[in-house]
């Protein structure tokens, strides 16, 4: 599978609500399925394994079976990788358009202050 179709499934799984329901879960630590149905009850746990499965398959879970359980772990490697790609350049090509708008901003203001003043001088 290309990056292209990874960053698509990656997008994908983390575009459903429950999906980022399970995620936040995970975040504190490895759940059993049966404690992540318990903090969603309105779904069937069926319907929580084909959310798990899908979270598994993108790489954002990992699972740890233990006897008859099944530990799913966060993996936040693959959304890391989209903060590199993604969200760190854009949030650093927004700061910097910011920064020069504070800089343009601020060199106006000094300009149109300066010039009021020059004003009020050949008016005195």
């Amino acid at each position: 599978m290309s990056t292209d179709d990874e960053d698509d499934a990656l997008f994908k799984a983390l575009s459903h609500r429950a999906r980022r329901r399970i995620l936040d879960a995970l975040k504190s630590g490895p759940r059993t399925t049966g404690m992540l149905c318990d903090l969603i009850p309105e779904l069937d746990r069926c319907t929580v394994m084909l959310h798990l499965r899908v979270l598994e398959e993108t790489g954002l879970v990992v699972v740890e079976r233990r006897g008859r359980e099944r530990w799913n772990h966060l993996d936040a490697l693959p959304i890391h990788a989209i903060h590199e790609r993604w969200i760190g350049p854009y949030a650093a090509y927004a700061a910097s358009m910011l920064s020069r708008l504070k800089q343009t901003s601020e060199g106006a203001g000094t300009r149109g202050a300066a010039e009021a003043d020059e004003s009020e001088r050949e008016n005195s």
